[in-house]
């Protein structure tokens, strides 16, 4: 095992990442919480804010960064194969928030600072990211519109989600678990319709080939 002192700031970020969330909660994203991850480490503060140049951003980032690998780690192939699609999505999707729930105040806290319009920008990146990779666990190989639509879609169900999340008091997040499937039931729902839609599609006219039709009339 590497010596704290001798970490690189890679290795330094990725073993302060998931303790920040615990001082985070009280101390707020800052350098207050950062302080107490390094002290854990045993690491002095000004070393671990190199690790950090990005402030806030950053240690959230990281902080689900390791979840991401966290997920990935827990849904080895053999796991995710024995699930149906449906039921991937929805324990990969309850894995992650699991993984949040001991440090619910500081996520609160992150999803604020997400929040704020300067930050527009690099939440919606680690919203892609994150359901990307969740994706990508699951076993999606798309690289046509879908692989964006499906995207698209799960970072409107997470996000939903997790703000029900955030208010749960219900017993081993009974709410949260009955919300989930209630969205993923509206997606499955829609798709079932797309499905139905592209299949009839060949059977109705076609505007593009009734246009041609005018301008260049059979003879």
């Amino acid at each position: 095992m590497v010596a704290a002192m001798d970490m690189t700031l890679d290795e330094l970020r990725a073993e302060l990442a998931p303790r920040l969330p615990a001082h985070a909660a009280f101390d707020g994203w800052g350098e207050a919480a950062l302080a107490m991850a390094a002290g854990e480490v045993g690491v002095p503060a000004d070393r671990a804010r190199l690790a950090f140049p990005g402030g806030a951003m950053q240690m959230i980032d990281a902080w689900f960064d390791w979840i991401d690998k966290a997920t990935l780690l827990a849904f080895p192939p053999e796991r995710v194969a024995a699930l149906k699609i449906r039921e991937r999505i929805r324990e990969l999707v309850l894995f992650r928030l699991e993984a949040a729930a001991p440090h619910r105040e500081a996520l609160r806290r992150a999803v604020a600072i997400l929040a704020m319009p300067q930050n527009g920008f690099a939440a919606a990146h680690l919203a892609w990211r994150s359901a990307d990779r969740i994706w990508r666990i699951a076993g999606d190989t798309a690289t046509d519109f879908n692989h964006y639509s499906k995207r698209a879609i799960l970072i409107g169900v997470y996000g939903s989600t997790s703000f029900v999340f955030l208010d749960d008091e219900s017993e081993a997040m009974a709410d949260t678990r009955a919300f989930l499937d209630r969205r993923i039931d509206d997606v499955m729902r829609f798709e079932k319709l797309k499905a139905r839609w592209r299949g009839s599609s060949t059977h109705r006219p076609s505007l593009s080939r009734f246009l041609g039709r005018l301008r260049y009339p059979a003879v």
